[in-house]
């Protein structure tokens, strides 16, 4: 049961150049809201009128009475967990510190019912200092958000994908089936994932040097490695419409950053040597992959230059420019 006061929440949406969409999420997160929940909306470093779209619309719309609703403007785009951690610095409007942090993406919307019952099993769970709800898409499929760590044999069956082979390291697949009830997993996607603000205090923040993906995967590590706990938990569900910021749909080119993240997770994680022989296995499990699709007469899943960028940037060399976050392809009159 949760104790008569409430606990203080703030929702986080970092917005970039989708301003339209985070009011979208702002709307569907307020009628969700807990007494006593309050939400900022970080604009990170837009720069095309967003951040001045976003303080009209909830100025407009009475959100920011009694600050229920705030604009934090950043100068620059350091990244998803450089966003957020501009959020997790922001107190409540009473100047009080948030006992818990629900970080909501700006392509997401939460179904009525899902922060209250993230909220409540952290409440009723101590050593939980992460939750994540289910997340699927418009078209009701479900999205693969909860995961086990990177390994080395990991990496391997994730680029073999062959049956063989991920019958054979089924406990190492970073991507399992999703659990049927509330489940203790090693990490889970940051769509729409609450955590405790204590486990922040003790793990720290985001590591900004991840500009965009694995910045979760790491917190979750330092969460694990602090003893907290990281669940998924099904009965709360969101939808999301999924890859609106970066453009991720239409990837011709894996961008730098998605590589530059990953070495610096394994690196960070487990050392250059065990970084090293997961960029084996990878380049090991992409040539199992290649050489059957070759024999099928079907193509490759892989985006071109993918295994090219891989080992450039496994071996310190420079990548793919820029790094820069890319620009969506759509509009969002269209989504």
């Amino acid at each position: 049961m949760m104790n008569d006061i409430s606990p203080r929440v703030l929702v986080i949406i970092v917005n970039y150049r989708t301003p339209q969409m985070s009011l979208r999420a702002a709307t569907a997160a307020l009628a969700d809201l807990p007494q006593g929940a309050e939400l900022v909306i970080v604009d990170n470093g837009s720069q095309d009128g967003s951040a001045d779209i976003l303080q009209g619309e909830i100025s407009a719309r009475g959100w920011d009475a009694e600050g229920r609703v705030r604009l934090i403007r950043s100068q620059v785009n350091g990244g998803f967990g450089a966003g957020n951690n501009q959020g997790f610095a922001a107190n409540m409007s009473d100047g009080r510190a948030p006992e818990f942090f629900y970080l909501l993406n700006s392509d997401a919307l939460p179904d009525r019912g899902c922060l209250p019952q993230l909220l409540r099993h952290l409440v009723i769970t101590p050593k939980a200092g992460i939750v994540g709800s289910h997340v699927r898409g418009e078209d009701g499929a479900e999205h693969i958000t909860a995961f086990r760590f990177p390994s080395i044999a990991g990496e391997f069956e994730g680029a073999a994908r062959t049956g063989p082979i991920t019958r054979l390291l089924r406990r190492a697949v970073v991507a399992p089936p999703l659990p049927q009830g509330s489940a203790q997993v090693d990490w889970v996607a940051g769509a729409s994932v609450l955590l405790r603000a204590q486990m922040l205090r003790e793990i720290g923040l985001f590591d900004e040097r991840f500009f965009l993906y694995f910045e979760e995967t790491d917190l979750c590590k330092r969460a694990a490695q602090g003893e907290w706990q990281c669940w998924y938990l099904p009965c709360a569900r969101a939808v999301h419409i999924g890859s609106v910021s970066t453009g991720m749909k239409n990837w011709q080119r894996v961008p730098a950053y998605w590589h530059q993240s990953r070495s610096h997770y394994f690196i960070k994680n487990h050392g250059r040597l065990y970084a090293a022989a997961a960029l084996a296995a990878r380049l090991a499990g992409g040539a199992v992959h290649s050489a059957r699709a070759m024999l099928a007469g079907k193509p490759r899943q892989d985006p071109p230059g993918f295994y090219r960028d891989l080992l450039r940037f496994g071996l310190g060399l420079s990548g793919p420019k820029p790094c820069d976050l890319p620009r969506p392809r759509h509009s969002e009159e269209n989504i």
